[in-house]
């Protein structure tokens, strides 16, 4: 079962803890060769497999945890990027881990 909230009860925006729990979470998975060639080199981790991240936070993620983020690379972000919903469990997940450190 999938537990879900509301998704008026989130604003991505002014979260952005699925962008900063873990620097394992943002890989690559199903992405063409055409889609990883239009991420820039910056944001890519050294092993190739995934988003660069310091400290569990996605290079690509810009702005303050809890007041205000946003993707620098927002329309060409990895799959699991895009598949990641207000609500849905990772999303969860992720709150979950930084709320103690974040109020969200």
């Amino acid at each position: 079962m999938t537990l879900t909230v509301p998704t008026e009860d989130f604003d991505c925006q002014s979260c952005g803890a699925c962008c900063s729990y873990s620097e394992d979470w943002p890989r690559f998975s199903l992405e063409t060769d055409e889609e990883l060639d239009r991420i820039p080199a910056e944001y890519v981790s050294a092993d190739l497999g995934g988003m660069r991240c310091e400290n569990n936070r996605c290079s690509a993620l810009d702005g303050k945890l809890g007041v205000h983020v946003g993707c620098r690379i927002y329309a060409v972000r990895p799959i699991v990027c895009r598949t990641c919903m207000p609500g849905d469990d990772e999303c969860l997940m992720a709150r979950h881990k930084l709320s103690q450190k974040v109020l969200l």
